[in-house]
């Protein structure tokens, strides 16, 4: 038994050589070819973050993405999902199919870095007038994925299979009861028209280093909800509050109600979880009590379990305490996105590949994070993997960089190669290894 398990050893050791050979000799190729591309990949993101569009407005955006696709010789479609691009790269070789994805909206929010490249847009968002600027770096994720695809496309010979490289518009979420982003990205077909099997994105991070990379199976990044609760009461004059049913007074007892489901109602040890009013809207003038206030705010959590116990929550919580003020709450909850979750699976197979892209002392685990991501959608679908890209200059206090989606939000572009690197890698690993 002990010759027999030691000839098939050998015999295995044998067969794998030229496939570790072969994999090692297509890394020393992305990495080469990455590196060429720097500059193209750091103009390419400082001429988007220079001319940010809002969600379903992509139009220039997507212009320059389809230009730069044909140039690789990819084919390409426009128009997805409103203002979406796919690219189609057909390998050398036959196999699975990987999709890569980048989405390209920015954020209703003004710019205060004085980058020579900085924004200077402004347009009208929920009736206000405001910048536009890329405060969450969407414009180094379509930067990156382009440089992946100038990558891949110089490599198509050696692919074993094909690549599908999704530039998704509206991630940051379309206007109120309008269907857009991944959802409807997965609604109109593109992951089951020319099937997919796996799909990888990635996401800067300017909390982190240059140079590292980050990843969590199962859970990464929070569903997120939107919650709308319009509390009715009676109107009266601001001097005489017994002749009304206040909807003021009665929408700050639930906003403090609301805050115990949280702290009071839910086994935090299990999981994290968010709830936040984000908006109050209510009456005209200073001595008229309205006749309704509308509260509007979010629901963060880390498993559908947890996500309906809060959703039931609020409705309990809404209506009960209206109804002892004499008052009534309408309750609206709206699923924006569910759980980011990394395929156990497809995760484990894939750290290899983040280990060669970085080194493996830049490559860690992290703790789940409340932020939340549509490319969520996709997951729903077919295993999928998401990782966070290092953006912050090294040696820098976390504590003392702009987070994400405010006005000083900042990205170090010496780390985008690592983020062209590891699409790449993902991509070319998974085609070679086959359908799992």
């Amino acid at each position: 038994m002990k010759i027999f398990n030691a000839a098939i050893l050998a015999s295995c050791l044998l067969t794998a050589t030229p496939a570790l050979a072969q994999t090692s000799a297509l890394h020393g190729q992305i990495a080469k070819l990455a590196a060429q591309q720097e500059s193209k990949v750091i103009a390419w993101r400082r001429d988007i973050h220079e001319h940010p569009e809002l969600g379903n407005q992509e139009t220039r955006t997507a212009a320059l993405i389809a230009e730069q696709l044909k140039k690789m010789g990819i084919e390409v479609q426009t128009g997805v999902a409103r203002t979406g691009v796919v690219g189609l790269l057909k390998g050398g070789k036959p196999g699975p199919v990987v999709a890569l994805r980048a989405d390209m909206d920015g954020l209703p929010v003004t710019e205060s870095n004085s980058l020579p490249f900085a924004s200077k847009a402004r347009t009208t968002y929920n009736g206000q007038e405001v910048g536009v600027m890329h405060a969450c770096g969407h414009d180094t994720h379509v930067a990156m994925l382009l440089g992946a695809a100038e990558v891949l496309s110089q490599m198509k010979k050696d692919l074993s299979g094909t690549v599908k490289f999704v530039f998704q518009p509206a991630e940051e979420g379309s206007l109120p009861g309008v269907v857009g982003g991944a959802k409807l990205m997965v609604q109109e077909g593109v992951l089951s028209n020319l099937k997919v099997d796996a799909i990888f994105g990635v996401h800067i991070q300017a909390q982190t280093e240059v140079g590292k990379l980050s990843y969590r199976p199962g859970g990464e990044m929070a569903s997120s909800d939107v919650f709308t609760i319009r509390v009715k009461g009676k109107s009266a004059h601001g001097a005489y509050p017994w002749l009304a049913v206040d909807p003021v007074v009665t929408s700050a007892q639930i906003i403090m109600g609301l805050q115990t489901i949280i702290s009071r109602q839910l086994q935090l040890t299990e999981d994290a979880a968010v709830l936040t009013v984000g908006m109050v809207h209510g009456g005209v003038r200073n001595n008229i009590i309205p006749e309704q206030v509308e509260l509007t705010g979010t629901i963060r959590s880390l498993s559908k379990e947890m996500q309906q116990q809060i959703w039931a929550a609020v409705r309990r919580t809404a209506t009960n305490i209206a109804e002892s003020a004499g008052a009534t709450a309408e309750v609206e909850i709206v699923n924006y996105a569910p759980v980011t979750y990394n395929d156990p699976r497809l995760t484990a197979q894939m750290v290899p590949s983040l280990n060669s892209a970085a080194g493996a002392a830049n490559v860690s685990v992290q703790k789940a994070v409340t932020g939340a991501e549509d490319f969520a959608y996709y997951q729903e679908k077919i295993p999928g993997m998401f990782v966070f890209v290092g953006g912050m200059p090294k040696g820098k206090n976390p504590a003392e960089t702009a987070p994400h989606h405010t006005p000083g939000f900042f990205v170090d572009e010496s780390g985008l190669t690592l983020g062209v690197k590891t699409l790449a890698t993902l991509a070319v690993d998974y085609l070679s290894a086959g359908k799992k």
